[in-house]
């Protein structure tokens, strides 16, 4: 589990890719020498575990799913990426629940200066719809964000100087791919409210919430 508070930005060093899956070599002066193999890292968003460590650098495995699935299918040596090594039970929970498990592929549409903030437009997939909200939270890039404004499939935010000049976000450009993650909690709400084949009627309903007093006449 991640938090979505980015620790460095570290450099893609190599990507060495065998058929469907591949290798990326990271170099990061301050998280890859405390780490060692099996240690999960979030590389942009995206969990992944640590095979091999040789001073400032780190190796790990992409899945055909992980290359499929994120923006490791467009990434180049030299790409700039944002990092975050695994929660520990006595960090502080400073962004949000992250699982470093990637929803979808969205695109900036903009990204630009609004007074002491930047604003950041990225579009994303419809089917992630239900799950994106005004003063919610969504990971960009493995980056925790609060939505400020949803308008149709594009998810609005207010970004900090700081978030910009502290991850990769600043070298964003319009139309540029970034991973996707909802906020966790969102996913088990819109579960619970289903009542879609194989719930059993466990859902959530009006009903439900009128007779427990959620909802008042």
């Amino acid at each position: 589990m991640f938090t979505g508070i980015i620790q460095e930005v570290g450099i893609l060093s190599h990507l060495i890719r065998h058929g469907t899956s591949a290798q990326v070599v990271i170099t990061a002066p301050r998280i890859s020498p405390g780490a060692v193999p099996g240690d999960s890292i979030s590389v942009n968003g995206a969990c992944l575990t640590v095979s091999r460590r040789e001073g400032e650098r780190f190796t790990a495995d992409l899945s055909s799913e992980t290359l499929s699935r994120t923006t490791f299918a467009f990434a180049r040596a030299g790409d700039r990426v944002n990092l975050e090594p695994a929660l520990r039970l006595m960090d502080r929970l400073g962004g949000h629940i992250v699982s470093g498990h990637v929803d979808g592929i969205g695109h900036i549409e903009e990204i630009r200066e609004e007074g002491e903030f930047w604003r950041l437009g990225v579009r994303f997939p419809e089917r992630l719809a239900p799950y994106i909200a005004e003063k919610g939270s969504l990971a960009v890039e493995g980056v925790s964000l609060t939505v400020a404004a949803v308008r149709g499939v594009t998810a609005e935010f207010a970004v900090i100087p700081f978030t910009l000049q502290n991850t990769n976000l600043c070298c964003k450009r319009t139309g540029d791919p970034v991973n996707l993650e909802v906020d966790l909690l969102a996913r088990y709400v819109e579960r619970l409210l289903s009542n879609g084949p194989g719930d059993r009627g466990s859902g959530l309903s009006e009903g439900k919430l009128r007779k427990y007093g959620y909802i008042q006449e």
